[in-house]
């Protein structure tokens, strides 16, 4: 269906429901940026979150081959059910985001976009790097947590939100979005990042969920130094501590927030494959 015949966002608006986090993005420039940075083509599935009035969509929607869009809200589904019905390329599921399979939705390879409500916002991005993951992800979040992905070790934004993100994928913040973007605007500031899975997976598959809780476990005590919170999490005293961290080549002295993906890695598998 051309654009032009669509029904503006503008006409029979559902309310804003505040108790899902809605703010709508209506700058046409951003919009405009977000998708040429996520740069669909004729060629791809595209999958966004939380369509809601359909804004993005307008313009993902003559870019994508195929466009799949998840929205939790029964109205606004049903709207974009109405405004898109004249288009075989796109389609809606209306659910939990939580509750998707994106690679059975998508059934091949996909790239995953989204405004996502920011009081889900980790759920969310755990859900969207389960494998098989996009081959790109383009997500408008709230600054600080967008900074937090990014971070580099011994930053102030680095913790363990950086380090699960870092282990499968390569993460940057592309750029930052004023709250007079949105309607409502939102009390923070936003910004888009962009997260492409890595080659080089620091851990496998089956190690993600064991791995995730050690991280956020060493960094539940990140002012300790790694002598310390080895002994802690391993229940071992300092010489048995010492000798996991040689093996690790971490200096136990160092604290969580220095350490990279990598170095969590590698004392993760020295402690878990120990002798009892």
């Amino acid at each position: 269906m051309p654009r032009d015949s669509r029904r503006p966002p503008s006409s029979g608006l559902p309310p804003v429901r505040k108790s899902l986090g809605q703010h709508f993005l209506d700058d046409k420039r951003i919009l405009e940026r977000i998708v040429e940075t996520l740069d669909p083509n004729e060629h791809d599935t595209v999958i966004e979150i939380g369509p809601g009035r359909g804004s993005l969509s307008d313009v993902l929607a003559p870019r994508a081959g195929r466009l799949i869009l998840v929205e939790y809200d029964r109205a606004l589904a049903a709207r974009l059910r109405d405004r898109y019905a004249g288009s075989t390329a796109v389609s809606i599921v209306e659910g939990d985001v939580l509750g998707v399979n994106f690679g059975a939705l998508a059934q091949g390879p996909y790239k995953l976009i989204g405004n996502v409500p920011y009081y889900i916002t980790t759920p969310i991005l755990f859900h969207a790097l389960e494998a098989p993951r996009a081959s790109r992800i383009v997500l408008l979040v709230q600054r600080e947590v967008a900074d937090r992905i990014a971070a580099s070790p011994g930053s102030k934004s680095y913790g363990a939100l950086s380090v699960n993100v870092q282990a499968v994928a390569r993460a940057r913040v592309a750029f930052r979005v004023a709250p007079g973007s949105f309607t409502p605007p939102p009390k923070v500031e936003s910004a888009v990042v962009v997260i492409e899975p890595r080659a080089d997976l620091v851990v496998r598959a089956d190690e993600e969920e064991s791995f995730r809780r050690f991280v956020q476990d060493a960094f539940g005590m990140r002012r300790k130094q790694m002598r310390r919170v080895v002994r802690s999490l391993a229940s071992v005293d300092a010489e048995r501590a010492d000798g996991f961290l040689a093996r690790a080549s971490i200096d136990p002295a160092a604290r969580p927030e220095t350490l990279s993906p990598s170095e969590f890695a590698v004392l993760r598998r020295e402690l878990f494959s120990r002798d009892s």
